[in-house]
């Protein structure tokens, strides 16, 4: 998939579920628009009652000192490896400069709750350019629930994307068949031969595909081979059902498909012989959803998806369990993947005195959920 962390899933995006929670102004544009999974758009001379419409978030023109913010809950909360701060069209209300901070929040706190959380830097003040998708590396090695877009000291912004890796909350995964693709469970794509029209990222997308758009499309092949996907579970599990969307692909669809597993704790996915056949070569309609009961017995880690020759599919869904020490592994990333006072914060819950709390914080990453507390342990899959 290449180290450009555009590829991975934007996890603020709306498509996700992500939501711009509160904003301290918005007086030209809504800031709702920061998070619209579509590119933004510019009609010229298109003006309301507060001046020229733009696809963004815009405020009006600070004469007081201080900044400008908006809070955005994550869709998927995660570990961010990048944020583009999209001012498109924003030529002389641009924001100069930028920043962006983290937080990580249990339960569904509230704006004014947000605003005492404690921040932690993504991105430092820097400069910006108008008219440009303004893109930062970010290295901070935590699971965030929200992120905070500053402006200094005002102007408009189109997007906000928040690139990274979903970090599921295993409390959530509860014990029986989930879909062990999906990017909520921490599911992801590990390989494509092409995504010319759409990411393959939204085969495991959260919800159904509303619009041939939404879902992956590869450009028409004139050769003898075919167009594949690999996808990498949300842990080691054993698949019971798949189901293989076409919905909206119409004159697109692929004419067949196939699904293989493979074991990446017993054997290399490159080497083709890792392979084990989950769904034969199988006749798709156009549009439609299928569903297929399937008999794997063995563990897998990866699923490939095999498309005949080319096309489009709107969503992959593979159901089954958890492997109890996929389960663990899963509870234990999370725990090590928090923030301090977070992590803190979950300890003291689940049964640890505040010093106790204190020293296992301080010892993360930890190795093993051995010193969790027995209850806290459960949820988490210990």
């Amino acid at each position: 998939m290449g180290d450009d962390f555009t590829r991975l899933p934007d996890l603020a995006s709306r498509r996700l579920g992500g939501s711009v929670v509160s904003a301290n102004d918005e007086l030209f544009a809504e800031r709702e628009n920061l998070v619209k999974p579509e590119a933004p758009s510019y009609q010229t001379y298109t003006f309301g009652h507060k001046g020229q419409v733009y696809d963004g978030w815009e405020t009006r023109r600070r004469r007081q000192p201080g900044h400008d913010w908006a809070i955005v809950r994550l869709g998927l909360p995660g570990v961010v490896r990048g944020v583009v701060v999209d001012t498109a069209f924003f030529k002389g209300n641009y924001p100069p400069e930028v920043s962006v901070e983290g937080t990580s929040a249990e339960g569904y706190p509230t704006a004014d709750e947000l605003q005492q959380a404690e921040w932690v830097p993504l991105v430092p003040r820097s400069a910006a350019k108008g008219d440009a998708p303004n893109r930062f590396d970010v290295d901070v090695p935590w699971r965030f629930t929200h992120v905070r877009l500053c402006m200094y000291p005002d102007g408009g912004v189109a997007r906000l994307r928040v690139h990274g890796e979903v970090v599921p909350d295993p409390r959530f995964l509860t014990a029986g068949a989930i879909d062990l693709a999906a990017l909520e469970h921490g599911g992801a794509v590990s390989g494509c031969s092409n995504m010319f029209y759409s990411s393959p990222t939204n085969l495991i997308s959260p919800g159904l595909a509303r619009v041939m758009g939404e879902g992956w499309e590869t450009a028409r092949r004139r050769d003898d081979g075919n167009d594949w996907v690999e996808l990498r579970l949300a842990g080691a599990g054993v698949v019971r059902l798949a189901e293989l969307d076409t919905s909206w692909f119409v004159g697109n669809a692929p004419g067949w498909a196939s699904l293989r597993t493979c074991d990446a704790r017993a054997a290399d996915p490159a080497d083709p012989g890792s392979w084990a056949e989950l769904l034969p070569r199988t006749r798709l309609l156009p549009d439609t959803r299928h569903r297929f009961r399937v008999d794997a017995g063995a563990e897998a880690t990866h699923v490939r998806l095999d498309v005949y020759p080319d096309g489009g599919m709107a969503r992959v869904r593979l159901h089954g369990e958890l492997t109890a020490e996929a389960r663990a592994g899963i509870g234990l990333r999370f725990l090590n993947l928090l923030p301090e006072a977070h992590a803190r914060q979950i300890l003291v819950d689940g049964g640890l005195d505040e010093a106790a709390a204190d020293r296992l914080t301080s010892a993360r990453p930890l190795a093993t959920l051995a010193e969790v507390p027995q209850p806290l342990r459960d949820l988490l899959g210990g």
